[in-house]
């Protein structure tokens, strides 16, 4: 058994899309702007597997709570390991990313956690 797709509820799948793809760097799997799907990827070469991140609408209530409520919370809705998080939060901050702070190295490793516009905090995090 392998994971093959997962899901984050966004704003706007389309937004979400482009900032997935544009700023973090993800490829596209599949893009139906005309269903509101798009799904993205590991970039070329990363990750081992085609494991997809499908950008989930909110138009569940049930789903727009749940990110709401994370969000509100100040909570990651997903994590993404990164080689160097420290290169990722210069890199990201450069494309105009806002994190909640500086990255910060833990027990658990380095974490950074950055704001995708589309209704999520997500944290980098490097072991």
């Amino acid at each position: 058994m392998r994971l093959k797709m997962c899901s984050i509820h966004v704003k706007d799948p389309a937004s979400a899309h482009e900032f997935y793809t544009g700023a973090l760097g993800f490829d596209t799997l599949m893009a139906m702007p005309e269903q509101n799907l798009f799904i993205v990827k590991d970039p070329a070469g990363v990750g081992g597997g085609t494991v997809g991140l499908l950008l989930e609408p909110t138009d569940n209530p049930i789903g727009a709570a749940y990110m709401n409520a994370l969000h509100d919370a100040g909570i990651p809705a997903i994590v993404f390991g990164v080689t160097d998080v420290q290169a990722e939060y210069k890199r990201l901050t450069g494309k105009g990313v806002i994190f909640q702070a500086e990255p910060s190295a833990g027990p658990g490793g380095t974490t950074a956690v950055l704001d995708d516009g589309c209704g999520n905090y997500v944290q980098l995090h490097q072991d």
